[in-house]
């Protein structure tokens, strides 16, 4: 089931993005770390209601942050549509033993699902250039790779911005 995060949340949410990143680190991938995704950035997606929890049999497996905000650092991009009427996925995580089984595309499903039903003009996200199971991920989805951008404390690699028309 999917629903929107509350606040109860945060502590699962945490746990759930510290073992991702461990998880990728194990992997030699350096997306996430002590920086981010942080508690902050969580309290700002339930601010603004953004923040959704994938529960299966009580336990929370994973989120995904749905947001209509253009982060700054977006700004410079030149992306498929104009800006306006965008959605902005961020923070999707799956639990490392929930890993494998078709959550992160549930998730995905319904971002999309989301976006037709509000007449959203496309959806919008950023993913680690390090990281090819996420790029192969999100092209297979139908999603067009655009240019990189920098986010210095989370790696000196770039992350690749991608968006679907929908």
């Amino acid at each position: 089931m999917i629903r929107k995060g509350t606040y109860v949340d945060i502590d699962k949410i945490l746990e759930t993005t510290n073992l991702c990143a461990a998880h990728l680190i194990e992997k030699n991938i350096f997306q996430w770390n002590e920086h981010y995704p942080n508690k902050e950035v969580f309290f700002e997606d339930l601010k603004r209601k953004e923040l959704f929890v994938l529960e299966q049999h009580t336990n929370l497996i994973g989120c995904i942050t749905i947001s209509t905000f253009m982060d700054p650092f977006y700004e410079p991009l030149t992306w498929l549509t104009t800006n306006k009427n965008n959605l902005y996925i961020h923070r999707l995580a799956i639990h490392p033993n929930y890993q494998g089984h078709g959550y992160a595309q549930k998730l995905m499903s319904f971002a999309e699902a989301y976006a037709r039903k509000n007449n959203f003009t496309s959806i919008r996200l950023d993913t680690f250039s390090q990281n090819t199971r996420n790029l192969t991920f999100y092209e297979q989805r139908g999603y067009t790779r655009l240019d990189g951008i920098c986010f210095p404390k989370q790696s000196e690699y770039p992350f690749y911005c991608y968006e679907l028309i929908i």
